[in-house]
């Protein structure tokens, strides 16, 4: 349900250490499209649909489960997808796996008057013995080019066993990541029927499994190229509903099942748009596919950037200053440490495939990648990538706590959209409100607590109701006039998210730079000291994440530590 309030008129108008080589698109249209160098007209739908709820109803109906099956039942035939598996074979490995996923690319821009554009990008990097490598692309055009920003949707294609380079092991990898290849695929064959205001890239992206090259391909060759990227959704493991026996944390409890729930991984906590781009996503999923839903889904948004000690290929696109995130299932059958003695999990095994046959008559009677959820999460991917492809512009503002409880908004517009929301949150990783105006830029907000630190954005609404992706975050408390501790210049902040799961984020804010030995003291209830976090105080906002584990309910304490002595101390919860 979207919140309304009225506000008055008030309009203010705002005018790599082994880093790949030779990194080239093979069709040289495809990198125009990507420019924003072409006619729009030549890629338009015979049948333009531009009411959004239509999109919505019919992305969330025409993504189908047994499409997806058809993908990794074909992608299972191919044995070994190896980065540096064999590239000249017509039924095994990795060359034959990626000229297919091409043709599929090929066979959906036919469907759809060819509105696909496909090609190669190809890079030098030696990996695993093998010197050139191919990720591959198809890419929908948009009709705007006010606005040449890019979305893309991406998953790793490549697969692996135990040994990173082993290329003769059975290594079909159908949860890591057949299920993220699959979803990729899908969504290019169902959302070349429509036409986006921004240009849409559907990706496959190789050497994932040995140091995240695919991707840093692709975030290279948009950096160097000068191709602006509005959003990154990177999909890797997506498909599985059984938690293995280990999992890397944040992680699940051991044999259980669950179809209901996907994890959101991005960088960052206060002001990091990766982590607004997770909040949007989670938006447009509650407020345009969670009703219309058959099997409605909960949206977890992380405090990671990924598991603990792993990563996943929008990493590279955040490093280079691109807003990124990763889908995960909320299982995960294994933490990949296949060197660990008794690990019997799939993940990085040749156990990772399809499903088994339990009464040998040839057909697989139980399957580990559980396809109607994998269809729920690419609804989820293609429902946010629609939204965030209307081109609506983000506006920038300002925002002022004062003394009485009332939060001022006065919003920069460069476009002059008439309809504006503001998001609000505290103590999560989510937004706890979000308020809708219109007609004006400048808004209060009433009835809110005093001595509450309020952490606000905002976004523009277009004239089909869809809003931008939401800006930067901005921070202040209302009614106690400096919050700042006396002769400290800094302020100890909640944790958030409070209470926490695995992992919670420590923030302090200070009003200059500091040079002081500064860490966060971390205590259990009975004053035990269980963890030290160095901690760097800088103006602004200041951010350590604390991991406490799966599993480990409870109530701690945290110290702000300068110089030796204590500055500041709060409670936090862990409720897993």
């Amino acid at each position: 349900m979207k919140q309304h309030i009225v506000c008055l008129l008030f309009i203010t108008i705002g005018l790599s250490a082994h880093a790949q080589t030779n990194i080239i698109s093979t069709n040289p249209v495809a990198e125009q499209i990507m420019l924003g160098s072409y006619n729009p007209a030549d890629y338009t739908a015979t049948t333009v649909i531009t009411n959004p709820a239509t999109i919505s109803n019919e992305l969330n109906s025409r993504i189908s489960p047994d499409s997806l099956r058809s993908y990794l039942e074909a992608l299972q035939a191919y044995k070994n997808r190896n980065t540096g598996s064999d590239t000249v074979s017509a039924t095994k490995g990795i060359g034959a796996a990626r000229r297919w996923v091409f043709n599929k690319f090929q066979q959906f821009s036919s469907q759809n008057n060819n509105r696909l554009v496909v090609s190669y990008l190809q890079f030098d990097q030696g990996i695993c013995s093998i010197n050139q490598h191919r990720n591959v692309m198809a890419i929908l055009p948009g009709s705007d080019l006010s606005d040449k920003s890019i979305i893309i949707i991406e998953a790793h294609i490549d697969s692996r066993c135990a040994d990173v380079c082993d290329t003769a092991c059975l290594a079909q990898g159908m949860e890591d990541n057949a299920s993220g290849t699959g979803l990729v695929l899908e969504l290019a064959r169902v959302m070349s029927k429509y036409t986006f205001k921004n240009t849409i890239v559907f990706t496959t992206v190789i050497g994932e499994e040995q140091g995240l090259y695919g991707g840093q391909a692709l975030a290279m060759y948009a950096q160097q190229k000068g191709i602006k990227i509005r959003a990154v959704l990177n999909n890797d493991v997506i498909g599985g509903i059984k938690c293995g026996l280990t999992s890397s944390p944040p992680g699940c409890t051991p044999e259980s099942l669950d179809s209901f729930d996907v994890r959101l991984f991005s960088w960052g906590g206060f002001n990091s748009l990766h982590k607004q781009l997770s909040r949007y996503i989670k938006l447009q999923y509650k407020e345009m596919i969670k009703d219309i839903a058959a099997v409605p889904m909960t949206i977890n948004i992380m405090t990671d950037e990924d598991r603990t000690g792993r990563g996943g290929d929008h990493i590279p696109f955040r490093q280079r200053g691109f807003t990124a995130m990763r889908f995960t299932s909320a299982n995960e059958h294994g933490n990949a440490d296949v060197t660990a003695p008794g690990y019997n999990d799939r993940q990085h095994t040749s156990a990772d495939v399809l499903g088994v046959d339990i009464n040998a008559d040839m057909v697989i009677d139980t399957y580990y990648v559980d396809f109607n959820y994998l269809a729920r999460n690419a609804v989820i991917n293609a429902n946010a990538a629609a939204m965030a492809a209307q081109a609506v512009v983000t506006p920038s503002f300002n925002f002022t706590a004062g003394n009485a409880a009332e939060l001022t908004v006065s919003i920069t517009d460069a476009v002059a959209y008439n309809k504006y929301r503001v998001a609000i949150r505290t103590t999560t990783n989510d937004w706890d409100s979000v308020y809708t105006f219109t007609g004006t830029t400048l808004c209060g907000l009433k009835g809110l607590a005093t001595s509450t630190n309020y952490i606000v954005s905002v976004a523009a609404v277009n004239g089909d109701n869809i809003e931008s992706l939401f800006s930067g975050e901005q921070i202040g408390k209302l009614g106690v006039g400096n919050v700042l501790l006396a002769n400290t210049g800094i302020e100890l902040l909640q944790n958030s998210p409070n209470p926490a799961d695995e992992a919670t984020m420590i923030s302090v804010k200070a009003d200059k730079d500091m040079s002081n030995n500064a860490y966060i003291s971390i205590t259990d209830i009975a004053g035990k000291e269980i963890k030290e976090l160095p901690l760097t105080l800088h103006k602004g906002i200041n951010e350590v994440v604390y991991e406490h584990g799966f599993n480990m309910a409870g109530t701690y304490t945290y110290t702000l530590i300068i110089d030796n002595k204590k500055v500041a101390s709060k409670k936090m919860v862990f409720s897993n």
